[in-house]
């Protein structure tokens, strides 16, 4: 059954075997952020493509404080073999550990199944899952959540850019605009007064009145 879960949502628990051995889900990611994210199956094109990108952004996520976790809907010896082509054809070396899902217990926990295409099945007519990420933060509450159908690659650089948006907008009462990138000039909280916008932002410059940007200190 799926949990309808939400951004707010408590992020379930779980026990999976993994690239990484036996992992509970809250005890690794205890006091970090989190990015779990889903793939159809192992040995496919763009799934490929898409874990060579991730690990190569691995660091990055990991000067944020984020722990990523793979998912796909096989057995964990096939994984073993997929993350060698994976480094082979991409160049990039997966260290976070994928989570081993046959059954469906972990995609069906987080809503991963693929109901838009009833043709997306395994040889037992199990249904793969959809390209989900979830954006978990330290108090395991669910940020941000993005889904793609099986025939849409993600953008690695995007899910980057939306941990740097959910953790300024964290640390400061400021939100962020389209196409923003960490460096760049955000937006004053909306509920924001301007005499207390004046004291946090003092060089913030007001276009309309809901409308305010500001610069931040330089990390």
């Amino acid at each position: 059954m799926a949990s309808h879960l939400r951004l707010g949502s408590d992020a379930p628990d779980f026990e999976a075997d993994t690239t990484a051995g036996r992992i509970r889900f809250h005890d690794h990611v205890k006091g970090s952020w989190a990015i779990l994210f889903s793939h159809p199956q192992d040995y496919t094109p763009v799934c490929t493509t898409e874990l060579g990108a991730f690990a190569k952004l691995e660091p990055e996520f990991t000067r944020r404080g984020v722990k990523l976790l793979g998912l796909s809907a096989d057995e964990l010896h096939d994984h073993e073999g997929w993350v060698r082509d994976i480094a082979e054809v991409t160049g990039g070396t997966v260290k976070f550990p994928i989570i081993a899902d046959p059954d469906r217990k972990v995609a069906a926990l987080y809503d991963m199944i693929d109901y838009q295409d009833p043709a997306n099945v395994d040889r037992k007519k199990m249904p793969f899952t959809i390209r989900s990420v979830f954006f978990i933060d330290p108090k395991l509450k669910i940020r941000t959540i993005l889904s793609y159908p099986a025939s849409a690659g993600r953008n690695a650089s995007e899910v980057l850019r939306i941990v740097d948006s959910l953790q300024t907008t964290d640390r400061h009462r400021v939100a962020t605009p389209i196409d923003w990138q960490p460096g760049q000039d955000v937006i004053v909280a909306y509920d924001l007064p301007d005499d207390e916008a004046k004291k946090l932002f003092p060089s913030y410059r007001t276009i309309k009145p809901y409308l305010r940007y500001t610069s931040l200190p330089k990390a």
